[in-house]
């Protein structure tokens, strides 16, 4: 079963965590986890794309010339694709770009992520993180304690307001709870930050 040191807030250490080989120490699946981001940022998109064809295009009721003895080449309508404001011709229409996965592939992407960020050392474990105050400043000041600056992912409870309201604004730091952890933000982050009662979460839900 992999181990993993428990630290303070202040960065000083704090005891040591078995983790559940189950869910934090499989061999991480590499299909499973693409096609869970592929899934995540499909469904990040709005979908809201609309041309119109033209049917939809105002005017146009009027043939713009008749149809022999001009030399010109026929015209039925002027919202005609070929004309300057006319219909677009295959354009984009509202859709969803939504996939599907079943459920066990969704549990084993995010397991693989888990155990990819434990196996690559790019997980700290806090006993707790408690702030004061919901204050920006005193969560930069843990951060830097702990050596996080760039792309880190902070999980902790959903009652932990104060840290979920400190983080929000800082660059380059995302918070969840952990009830929202999912494999696209695991994978984005170069240092995940979960405290020690997250894991017995995340632990209870995956095993």
């Amino acid at each position: 079963m992999p181990n993993l040191k428990v630290l303070n807030q202040d960065g000083t250490p704090a005891g040591e965590i078995t983790l559940n080989a189950d869910i934090f120490g499989i061999e991480p699946h590499q299909q499973a986890m693409f096609d869970a981001v592929l899934l995540q940022r499909a469904s990040l998109r709005q979908g809201t794309h609309k041309t119109k064809t033209r049917t939809e295009v105002r005017g146009g009721g009027r043939k713009p010339w008749k149809q022999k003895g001009t030399g010109r080449a026929r015209q039925g309508s002027i919202r005609s694709p070929q004309w300057r404001g006319g219909g677009v011709v295959f354009g984009p229409t509202p859709r969803s770009y939504s996939l599907k996965m079943n459920k066990k592939v969704r549990r084993l992407a995010l397991k693989s992520a888990l155990s990819f960020k434990v196996l690559e050392n790019e997980m700290v474990v806090l006993n707790e993180l408690a702030l004061t105050a919901p204050k920006t400043k005193e969560m930069v000041t843990v951060l830097n304690k702990l050596e996080a600056n760039k792309k880190v992912l902070l999980i902790v409870c959903p009652t932990n307001e104060n840290a979920l309201l400190a983080a929000r604004n800082i660059e380059g730091v995302k918070v969840i709870a952990d009830t929202q952890v999912n494999v696209l933000d695991l994978l984005d982050a170069r240092k995940v930050i979960i405290t020690e009662g997250s894991v017995k979460h995340i632990e209870e839900v995956l095993s």
